[in-house]
């Protein structure tokens, strides 16, 4: 019986945060694309929390954005409330976070693919990965239908064999009652790929009527809202913003979690999945955390036209009936009607140790993977190994050379190192305590550090690459200045510092040493600094940050430098590590499973030691000089 066959460039499977960044960013660079999705109603869906950013998270937004991504600007179309995290903290942990409207998100993220030249959308289940001499050439839909292609990306996050959970109740569908994936992943076994079975959760939407928001906290959004994109005019976002509620657990809700544990899941051996060690249930809160009295609740709106209300940190997969009385039990939910029970779901995914840091699979040639499909958790962690995933996929179509973004140039490096090189038995969850460079890598300079990676990929227009350039001239010309004004020990000075909590000046000072002091701010120095020019608020925060933390910047470049030493000593793809000597058999068998690229990315393999690296670097060393002896490098 003959079946459908379609050529495209790239088909990417699954069109969920990873899956739309993987299309978008192969579409813009000139390559037929078809993204497939299980429901097109479910395009960039937010299954769980109502919100983009946080902290760490929204770091690796503002990447995606600095790269050419899309998920920045379709949140600042589309959020109800925002907020800047850990402000009062350095900047190197301040952390955007926006509360969305989900189906405004997700239908204004279908209208740019949909809109979008190259790209098409197809709904339909990929049941079959197809290969040759272990290259991919397309895929097989559940229909029979094949799509030849040249590269795939995959990109299924929790929809693999998925099964939603809670007391008793078992259904084998995906998130929010969608169609599962049940076919692909024997295709992808079949192929060698070796699987996991994760875990995670979501708790209850309630009905907004129902809540007695007296008994809560109000929680309100910044005064002055900081876009997620840097294409974004920040004049667009200052909107009226919703309120969301804070709230406690308290012993009541406890006693009837403990008191029903045997029926929990999770505790009697029905759920076999890992879950996430950083976003645990609430009973794994409960239990864990004996000793304390209560837990935060966050009641937050799921968008402007529903009466929906998430309640986060209170996942479960309890049964119905503990549900209703473990919420009913909360200050202000006493009567909440609940629209949705909370449930548990199940997923396949891989072991990310199977890829490259390009995100392709070390075994198959042209099969990229991105988002929870690689055992991390989060809208966020996706959409960027999805971007890196799909520009990879490009460039190797495209006979260029892949990206690698390495730890010391993003959180997005630190993500992607993370999973295809250490061990992760459980959901992968980004935190600012992951990345070694933090204070380089804050979200504020994230266009400095990777929109040039961008433009050279082709995702960053020339308009904003120039734009980009400006605002760097700017910022070098604005601490010049800083530096170079001198104030003496004047009235007026002295009464400035004294206002403002800091010493008085003994001698002359700069502008810039003044500023250096942690009570001063640029702002706080216009009384005395007549001759300032008018900046962009995004410059002045940026010179103000380079001059107050030069000494700990240039600390940390020092250690950057040593780091790109290591990661500059490249480890040849037919390394015979059975005969480097002296290496332990752990270290052996380590390496060659995980084939790193550098001996930095060696170092970072658990089970791997410094002595080992020592003498790998040594067994290095020999291995050119015999290359170049024999002639062939």
């Amino acid at each position: 019986m003959p079946f459908l066959e379609e050529n495209v460039d790239v088909a990417v499977v699954g069109a969920g945060h990873a899956g739309c960044e993987a299309a978008l960013a192969c579409a813009r660079l000139g390559l037929e694309t078809a993204v497939f999705t299980v429901s097109v109603d479910s395009i960039a869906l937010m299954p769980c929390n109502p919100n983009i950013g946080g902290s760490s998270k929204g770091h690796l937004v503002r990447e995606v954005d600095a790269l050419g991504g899309e998920m920045g600007k379709v949140i600042d179309r589309t959020f109800i409330q925002s907020k800047m995290l850990n402000v009062s903290k350095g900047p190197a942990v301040h952390s955007l976070r926006a509360q969305a409207d989900k189906a405004e998100y997700s239908r204004a993220m279908r209208q740019v693919l949909e809109n979008t030249e190259h790209l098409q959308i197809v709904q339909a289940e990929v049941a079959e990965i197809l290969e040759e001499d272990q290259h991919v050439t397309g895929v097989r839909l559940y229909s029979g239908a094949i799509y030849h292609a040249k590269a795939v990306v995959l990109c299924t996050g929790t929809y693999l064999r998925s099964r939603c959970i809670y007391g008793d109740v078992s259904m084998h569908t995906g998130p929010n009652g969608l169609q599962a994936a049940n076919h692909l992943t024997d295709s992808l076994k079949n192929l060698g790929i070796e699987m996991y079975r994760f875990k995670t959760g979501t708790p209850a939407r309630i009905d907004g009527r129902t809540i007695n928001y007296s008994k809560m906290e109000e929680q309100l959004g910044d005064a002055r809202v900081v876009p997620f994109s840097f294409t974004t005019d920040p004049e667009s976002v200052q909107i009226d913003q919703v309120s969301c509620w804070l709230t406690y657990t308290n012993e009541d809700t406890h006693e009837i979690i403990r008191a029903n544990l045997d029926r929990s899941p999770l505790y009697s051996g029905v759920i076999e999945g890992t879950g996430p060690r950083y976003c645990p249930s609430i009973e794994d809160k409960v239990v864990r955390f004996a000793d304390k009295n209560r837990h935060q609740v966050f009641i937050e709106p799921e968008g402007r036209y529903t009466n929906e209300m998430y309640v986060g940190g209170m996942s479960s997969s309890l049964p119905e009936d503990v549900q209703h009385a473990m919420y009913h039990s909360v200050p202000g939910l006493e009567h909440a009607k609940i629209v949705r029970n909370a449930y548990a779901i199940e997923y396949d995914c891989i072991n990310p140790q199977q890829l490259y840091p390009t995100l392709e699979f070390k075994k198959i040639k042209g099969l990229f993977s991105g988002g929870q499909f690689n055992g991390s958790s989060g809208y966020e962690e996706a959409a960027a190994q999805g971007l890196v995933a799909g520009i990879n996929a490009a460039m190797e179509i495209l006979g260029r050379e892949q990206i690698v973004i390495d730890r010391s140039q993003g959180y997005i490096g630190v993500l992607i190192d993370d999973l295809v090189t250490k061990e992760n038995h459980e959901p992968y969850r980004m935190m600012t305590s992951r990345s070694e460079y933090r204070l380089l890598l804050r979200q504020d300079n994230a266009d400095q550090r990777l929109t040039p990676v961008g433009y050279e990929v082709g995702l960053i227009s020339e308009e904003r690459y120039q734009a980009l350039q400006e605002k760097i001239r700017k910022i070098g010309e604005e601490k010049e200045r800083l530096e170079a004004v001198m104030v003496g020990a004047s009235r007026e000075v002295q009464e400035l510092l004294e206002s403002c909590g800091s010493a008085s000046l003994k001698t002359a000072a700069s502008l810039a040493e003044l500023l250096r002091r942690p009570e001063i701010h640029y702002e706080d120095l216009a009384p005395i600094d007549p001759a300032r020019p008018e900046l962009p608020c995004d410059v002045i925060e940026q010179a103000e940050i380079d001059i107050k933390y030069d000494g700990y910047i240039k600390r940390q470049m020092k250690q950057v430098e040593q780091f790109k030493k290591l990661e500059g000593k490249k480890i040849p793809e037919d390394l015979d590590y059975d005969q480097v000597r002296s290496l332990r058999i752990e270290a052996v068998q380590k390496l060659k499973l995980c084939k790193p690229l550098s001996l930095g990315q060696a170092s970072r393999i658990s089970g791997v030691s410094p002595a080992d690296i020592s003498v790998l670097l040594v067994y290095l060393e020999q291995y050119q000089a015999k290359k170049h002896m024999d002639g062939t490098v």
